[in-house]
């Protein structure tokens, strides 16, 4: 068995969409498990110094875009600058990809995580609406609708709420953020490193 790789990420974030398929091939190729843990970004802004998009100066919006349209073409994935739902909360996404990791594991949650990103950044789906998140799930091969009802439980706003702490107790302060024999990885442009920890 490989390395462990801590994937702390928010729906939401088109870093962690951008990264999350190479994330999963590495994983693969380096026979490395994969602890998925999706976190509440607003709650890590607000104690790191992080602020959403509307906040942030003009300079840092234009080369946010600026860096988007170089790593779309890099990773050769569709991304709409400026998706139809944006800005959009990533709880109800959150809480859905980890029913579905405690219902089907990891593999089947990773793979709904990649659905869900691609959904918001390159179909325009409001991944916020529950209709839309279990039809996502039907998709993959699940029950969307007990999907929904088991992510309203205490249960999984418990684990939720765990990997949020955990994530402010590693000082985790974006998306994504791995974690590889306790060494810290900011942000997809760091996957080149992750590999590197993997081979080692």
């Amino acid at each position: 068995m490989g390395k462990v790789c801590e994937y702390y990420f928010a729906p939401q974030s088109p870093w962690a969409y951008l990264g999350h398929a190479k994330l999963a091939e590495l994983a693969a190729r380096y026979d490395a498990r994969i602890e998925l843990k999706p976190v509440d970004l607003a709650r890590i802004f607000s104690v790191s110094g992080g602020l959403p998009l509307a906040k942030r100066p003009p300079q840092r919006q234009a080369y946010r875009l600026v860096e988007l349209k170089r790593w779309r073409l890099h990773r050769g994935l569709p991304l709409n600058l400026q998706p139809r739902f944006a800005p959009t909360s990533g709880d109800a996404a959150a809480r859905l990809i980890i029913a579905t990791k405690l219902a089907h594991g990891t593999e089947a949650a990773m793979a709904l995580t990649g659905a869900i990103m691609q959904a918001f950044w390159a179909e325009e789906k409001n991944i916020a609406e529950a209709a839309t998140l279990m039809a996502l799930a039907d998709s993959a091969g699940h029950d969307g609708q007990a999907l929904w009802k088991s992510s309203e439980t205490a249960a999984v706003q418990n684990e939720y709420e765990r990997f949020t702490q955990d994530a402010l107790a590693a000082s985790v302060f974006g998306s994504p953020w791995y974690i590889v024999d306790g060494e810290s990885f900011w942000g997809q442009d760091r996957l080149d490193f992750v590999e590197r920890a993997f081979a080692q």
